[in-house]
């Protein structure tokens, strides 16, 4: 029996991110929070490919959340909710985490891309 490799095909913007992905990882410049691990892995249904990503995210280590991080996603829920954007909890804490520790942002998730658009009209750098 023959069975057909999954080829996916990305758009140009998934190539470009794929790209700055794999430059940003030989470059050791990758941070990861526990809730974008389980997010990242929710949702998969195959278990080899379950255990393949998860062995393969496990070369990155989990930055320690703090209560401030909780805090601030908090405020910063808040202050979104107030301009009229709607942010979920995972995507709120990663801006807070990133705003607080200067790191940049890379994804193409529409959700999270609006909360960091408004996140940015208030000043914040992400």
């Amino acid at each position: 029996m023959l069975r057909r490799r999954n080829t996916t095909v990305l758009n140009q913007e998934e190539q470009l991110i794929q790209a700055e992905l794999s430059e940003a990882i030989e470059d050791g410049r990758v941070a990861m929070i526990g809730p974008i691990r389980q997010e990242v892995l929710s949702g998969i249904r195959d278990r080899a490919q379950f255990d393949k990503l998860r062995a393969k995210l496990g070369a990155f280590r989990d930055e320690p959340l703090k209560t401030f991080h909780h805090e601030e996603a908090a405020r910063l829920f808040n202050l979104c909710r107030s301009r009229g954007v709607e942010c979920g909890a995972t995507d709120i804490l990663i801006c807070a985490v990133a705003a607080e520790m200067q790191w940049s942002i890379l994804t193409n998730d529409q959700s999270l891309q609006r909360c960091m658009k408004a996140l940015r009209a208030e000043g914040l750098t992400l």
